[in-house]
This record gives structure tokens, C-alpha cells and sequence, in this order.
């Protein structure tokens, strides 16, 4: 555990060794958080959740308790989110320090003493921060598509060589009972609990992820001119947002903005940066549906985690490698489902603060599985729930089309 923890938070730091100053102090929208404030929550959670175990524990500045919470309202109180972008103090400088502090004491905590329930938190807090890692990536993308001059976060993204989308098609599912949810001994958000029965109509799933060709037909053909096709409040979403392609497509549909700056949107690779709203119309105007997260998993069980991850360093989806069956299950783009996120049946959340972390927003939520692009390979399972509301297009999120049979 002392190896992983010095592990997952490097990896954090070399992210962010990219970045400037200014650039981890910018916060380009509400839903969206300044790199500076990712590298101190995290170094907070461990301060809270694993040294504030210790009674005799005092925090490094109480102040910043306050500053960098971010939701656990039972834990105290808590700076508005949407305003995390003006906190030019402490600097990053003193946010580092921080996390040095953090790192050492956490550090020493399981080299001399790593009891179960110590593991746990630290694991825990480990798989905390590798949302976070994804985050700042994302969050990143956005304040960088926000500057008028368009910067890389990284060098530029070569195509695959005569790379070319396998021919879609589908492939049919389990039917009947099959189980969900959490599977053997290791580490599972409590959202992912209790394994649990359901049932599965007959149905079937596309062989990969829908591209970036494919989304083009839609919108070229009027797609976000046709009301019949969306759901109501997508449509006004629609509207009221002017929203007429992808986020980061250019206006031109011929270019995309990427982590790598603008380049050549390429046909055969997996269109991602959608809304739910949006993966739903194609998908009612490609004459299928979204997946339920029941049918994802039940496919997704025993699948090998591989694909394009964070781990690969490429930060932008691939196009999907021949071959058979359910190809890109994991990685490249989260994809959307039908599912609104809620409970398991007999779930319970963690005791204490703790129990904040995922029940509370069981609604207005739709459920995402795979992982993508910028998720770290051992952050996934075949149970992973990932959520977010409807409308949020600055993740990125695609996805695979599945019919019934």
C-alpha cells in the first residue's frame, strides 16, 4: 500500500508538471475546478479521512479545512465551488508544501502500522484521487479551449497509421437473471454494492464505440434541427445553449480542439465530449438505443481492462483495433446508458462523513461505464459506476449503441 500511495500521487504531480502557475489557478466554468485546488483537495481528503484519525492530530491549517471540503457537509463547512478559481492564496507554492506534508506523514502512517481499516481509507483515498487525475485533464481541456489562443497541453497527436473503423455490428447479450455489482475481495465504491440479481431481455450491444463519422452524418443530416428527436428538456437545452455539434468541435466540422491544440477531427475514432442528451437523439435517429448499465456489465464481466487509458499518455480516443466481439469496452470514452443513477437494491452507504461520498447524488444523474481516455487502467473494474447530469458534455463521453432483439 506505501508503494501504491507514492505511486498514484506522483503520477499526479507529473500531470501537472505541464502546467504553469497560472494555468492550475484558472477555473473556466462551475462545474470545472482550478488544477491548484485538485492538488490540495486531495492532499486534504488523506489529511482528513487518514492522519485525522488520530485524535492528538492537528492539521497542517485549520483554515484551509474550510477552503478545500468539497462537499461533505457533515465534515463542516464549505467554499462555494463555483468560486474556487479566486483563491490566489495560498499559493502553489504552499499548496506543494502541503502535499509534501501530507505525502510524508501518510507515508510514515503505513510503513510503520498498515492495519485493515488503515488500508482501506488509504485505498480509498487513492481511488479518490485518480477521479481527480481525470479531472484535471478535463478541466484542464475546457480553460484551455476558453483561451483564444488555443494551447496544447501536450505535444501533437499522430493518427494511427491506416487506421480505419471496424464495421459496426451487434452482438447479442446474456438474457435472463445474471448478477451486478461488486465481485470478489477487492476495493468497490459503496455505489457499486450490494451484487444483486436483475433481469436482461433479449437484446444486443454494437461491437464498438460510435465514431466520429458516424456523429457527423447525424448532424450534417439536421440532427440538432429535428425536435422529434430529443428528448424535451435536451431540446431545450438545445436551444437555449446553441448547441449545433460536439464540444470541441470547431465550427468548420472539419477540425476539433484537443489536449494536443486544434488538429484534424479523424472519422474513424470514437466521437467523445457528448451530452446524455445528445447520445440519446443519435441514438433514436440511428434507429437503436443507449445500453442499460445492467447489460454494459453483464458484458463487460471477465473482459480484460485494455485500451486507450491515461496510462498510454495519448489523452484523446483511438479508433477501435479489429478484431471480434465487444471491442473498446474499456477506455477511449465513458459511455453514456440509459440508466439513471440510483441506488442497488439494499445498498448502504459508508458510516460517517464518509457515506457523503456517493449516495447523496443518487439524483438527476445518468450512469457512465467504461472509463476513458484519461482514466487510470487500475481504476477500472467491470462494476465501476460513473455519473454525471445530463447535460455535461466537458468529460469525456461517448457512446456504443444497443437495440433489442
Amino acid at each position: 500500500m506505501a508503494v501504491r500511495f507514492r505511486r498514484v500521487r506522483q503520477r499526479t504531480s507529473e500531470l501537472c508538471a505541464r502546467l504553469s502557475a497560472e494555468d492550475l489557478q484558472v477555473q473556466s466554468m462551475p462545474d470545472a475546478s482550478p488544477g491548484k485546488w485538485h492538488l490540495a483537495h486531495t492532499s486534504w481528503f488523506f489529511e482528513k479521512f487518514v492522519l485525522g484519525r488520530d485524535p492528538a492530530y492537528r492539521p497542517r491549517d485549520p483554515a484551509w479545512h474550510y477552503l478545500f471540503n468539497s462537499y461533505y457537509q457533515s465534515a463542516g463547512p464549505i467554499y462555494a465551488r463555483p468560486q474556487r478559481g479566486l483563491l490566489t492564496r495560498p499559493s502553489l507554492d504552499e499548496v506543494l508544501g502541503y502535499r509534501r506534508f501530507v505525502d510524508a506523514a501518510v507515508s510514515e502512517l503505513l510503513d510503520r502500522d498498515e492495519v485493515p481499516e488503515l488500508a482501506m481509507l488509504v485505498e480509498l483515498g487513492l481511488q479518490h484521487e485518480q477521479q481527480h487525475q481525470e479531472l484535471l485533464l478535463t478541466d484542464i481541456k475546457h480553460a484551455f479551449w476558453c483561451n483564444p489562443l488555443l494551447p496544447a497541453y501536450r505535444e501533437p497527436i499522430a493518427a494511427a497509421a491506416g487506421a480505419k473503423a471496424v464495421p459496426l455490428c451487434f452482438v447479442g447479450g446474456r438474457e435472463g437473471i445474471v448478477e451486478i455489482g461488486r465481485r470478489g475481495e477487492g476495493f468497490a465504491f459503496d455505489n457499486e454494492t450490494p451484487r444483486h440479481r436483475t433481469l436482461l431481455q433479449p437484446h444486443a450491444l454494437a461491437n464498438r464505440l460510435v465514431t466520429n463519422a458516424e456523429y457527423l452524418a447525424f448532424v450534417r443530416e439536421g440532427g440538432y434541427r429535428e425536435p422529434g428527436l430529443w428528448l424535451s428538456d435536451g431540446w431545450a437545452m438545445v436551444q437555449r445553449e446553441g448547441w449545433q455539434h460536439p464540444l470541441y468541435w470547431q465550427s468548420d466540422l472539419d477540425s476539433e480542439f484537443t489536449l494536443a491544440g486544434v488538429r484534424a477531427i479523424e472519422p474513424h475514432e470514437p466521437v467523445c465530449h457528448l451530452s446524455y442528451y445528445e447520445a440519446e437523439a443519435f441514438a433514436r435517429w440511428a434507429g437503436a438505443r443507449l445500453p442499460t448499465e445492467a447489460e454494459w456489465e453483464s458484458a463487460a464481466q471477465g473482459a480484460a481492462i485494455s485500451g486507450d487509458l491515461q496510462d498510454e499518455r495519448r489523452f484523446h480516443p483511438h479508433a477501435a483495433p479489429a478484431g471480434d466481439g465487444l471491442l473498446q469496452l474499456y477506455g477511449d470514452a465513458w459511455e453514456w446508458t440509459a440508466s439513471p443513477y440510483v441506488s442497488y437494491p439494499g445498498f448502504h452507504p459508508l458510516p460517517g462523513t464518509l457515506g457523503e461520498y456517493n449516495g447523496k447524488f443518487m439524483c438527476g444523474q445518468w450512469v457512465l461505464r467504461g472509463g476513458s481516455c484519461v482514466t487510470p487502467r487500475d481504476h477500472l473494474r467491470a462494476s465501476y459506476r460513473n455519473f454525471f447530469p445530463p447535460h455535461a458534455r466537458w468529460q469525456f463521453a461517448g457512446l456504443r449503441l444497443g437495440n433489442d432483439r
